[in-house]
């Protein structure tokens, strides 16, 4: 599963669960349509009020199966107290330039949580430097050819940010919940020893599966998960956007 390889969209949070809760139907959208799908964490949540480490990893894999994921990796570079520097943007590099995506997802561009907007930014600037050839990075004791990404786009979370594309997911919204139980040690469980967080309560489902409706509706369809981009949107045929 850690294995990396060539893939269509790159799915990239800094907490394992990131992108479950914000682009899991989108990425089960687009399994469904052909379209291959890798999952990077940047970390592995190991400040998370609920669980630990290990039981994340084992749970970030059984997500990635539900949503039918090419791969999952895992970095660690610092839940919480990860920098902007070097060794952290290669780290990233390393992994866009071994699957060669030709669409990333990132973490939202502010949030609730002061990682989600900072790696905003660590994956973006990652993503531009991934493309230059004189930046060099390593795999397998090879070295590795530039490639940038054709687009970025950064998921909305917690915040309601207004979005600029809105991916229709109906259909996809209880591959999407599947994959966020997953979690066991995170969210609601009835009977769980584990601490109460702000994410723990079934109110949070609830509210996650609120919010994909409120998405969908305002861009008339029933649930949807909403995108925001750092440049306009750009198309071949205006009709795709219908």
């Amino acid at each position: 599963m850690e294995i990396m390889e060539k893939v269509d969209i790159l799915a990239i949070g800094v907490h394992p669960d990131d992108v479950e809760l914000s682009c899991g139907g989108t990425l089960a959208l687009h399994k469904s349509l052909g379209h291959s799908f890798g999952i990077l964490d940047l970390t592995e949540g190991e400040l998370g009020t609920r669980g630990n480490a290990e039981q994340r990893k084992k749970e970030a894999f059984r997500a990635a199966e539900i949503l039918g994921a090419e791969f999952r990796h895992i970095l660690n570079i610092g839940d919480g107290f990860f920098q902007h520097e070097e060794n952290n943007l290669k780290e990233i590099i390393r992994v866009i330039r071994a699957c060669r995506p030709r669409i990333v997802f990132a973490n939202a561009l502010s949030d609730r949580h002061p990682d989600h907007g900072r790696a905003a930014k660590l994956v973006n600037d990652a993503c531009f430097l991934s493309g230059l050839r004189k930046v060099n990075t390593d795999y397998n004791n090879v070295n590795q050819e530039s490639w940038r990404p054709e687009v970025l786009y950064h998921y909305i979370q917690d915040h309601y940010l207004k979005p600029d594309l809105v991916v229709d997911i109906s259909g996809f919204l209880d591959k999407k919940m599947e994959s966020i139980m997953a979690f066991e040690s995170q969210f609601y469980k009835e009977g769980s020893s584990e601490p109460e967080s702000p994410i723990s309560g079934k109110d949070f489902l609830d509210f996650i599966k609120s919010k994909s409706r409120v998405v969908g509706r305002a861009s008339g369809v029933e649930y949807g998960e909403g995108f925001n981009t750092a440049r306009p949107i750009g198309v071949r045929n205006i009709f795709s956007l219908c």
